[in-house]
């Protein structure tokens, strides 16, 4: 009922626990926080919460046009309502190294457990467009330095992100990732790998975990948990599948809507009201107080 009672700081502590196996967590993108409850539901390790369908729910592309308030808002949203660890992008911290650090304390008061702070130019555009732009080594660097050293929970995930691949290859990616280590960072987030023998390089030069970005229509091949998992690597997300499923068939059904002029033929395909009262845990509600809630619930 309401919202987790697994603190902040617990679910911290139990990423770091499971990233300390090796195994591979799987973090698919909530885009509100019912599908995060569904996450739960479905027995994923933690719930990531993507830049890109932040901006995109608010109608924006995904070129920097979210402020760092909209991003902590809807983290705290999602990151309250699930016991998983969440993981938020926070693009390129909002600015230089100073507001690199409010966004890391702004986003730790928000109750996740894992931000990823990347070396695009300001103001940056969606990992998987052409024509990014990445700042030189020591502004890289000095931004995970600020990261680090403003969080207050030591076990907040820190993770850096590395564009480089797109605009100077995989070696420079391998030099990039290392310096990114050397400046604290926790974990490592290489984006747009060309192949899977790339990724396993990666794995192969730092001793940090390192995340995988699974998004459908991008630079890199949709590779399976299996493969993933075979190269090392320990988190993989897919920020935008689930926005991806609801808009398609949002469109869809709306054609139907519009074609036919009622909704009869995909009923079959929606979830159920008894299946939304489910996950929004309605009999707990209904019996916290009745002399409050009285309510009969109907799953008809």
């Amino acid at each position: 009922m309401l919202y987790s009672t697994v603190t902040s700081a617990t679910k911290r502590q139990l990423l770091r626990e499971r990233l300390a196996t090796g195994e591979l967590l799987r973090f698919p993108g909530a885009f509100n926080p019912l599908s995060a409850r569904l996450i739960q539901d479905k027995g994923f390790e933690g719930v990531y919460i993507s830049g890109a369908v932040i901006a995109a729910d608010l109608g924006l592309p995904d070129i920097g046009l979210t402020t760092l308030s909209e991003v902590a808002t809807r983290a705290g949203q999602i990151a309250r309502m699930t016991d998983l660890p969440a993981i938020v992008d926070a693009d390129t911290g909002f600015g230089e190294p100073m507001n690199v650090a409010r966004t890391v304390q702004t986003l730790e008061d928000a109750g996740v457990a894992g931000l990823h702070i990347e070396d695009q130019v300001n103001p940056k555009r969606c990992g998987h467009l052409d024509g990014k732009a990445v700042v030189d080594s020591q502004t890289a660097i000095k931004r995970i330095r600020a990261a680090s050293d403003a969080r207050r929970d030591p076990n907040l995930l820190i993770m850096a992100r590395t564009d480089i691949r797109a605009v100077e290859g995989i070696d420079a990616t391998i030099d990039r990732v290392r310096e990114l280590v050397d400046a604290g960072a926790d974990a490592i987030f290489p984006e747009a790998m060309a192949n899977l023998d790339e990724f396993a390089a990666v794995r192969a030069a730092v001793d940090v975990p390192v995340l995988a970005n699974m998004t459908e229509f991008g630079k890199s091949e949709l590779f399976s948990h299996e493969q993933l998992a075979s190269v090392g690597i320990n988190i993989v997300i897919h920020p935008v599948s689930l926005l991806r499923i609801a808009m398609g068939a949002a469109e869809r059904g709306l054609d139907v809507l519009a074609a036919e002029g009622s909704l009869n033929p995909v009923v079959p395909d929606m979830q159920t009201r008894a299946r939304l009262y489910e996950l929004l845990d309605y009999a707990a509600y209904n019996t916290f107080d009745t002399s409050v809630y009285n309510f009969t619930l109907s799953v008809d």
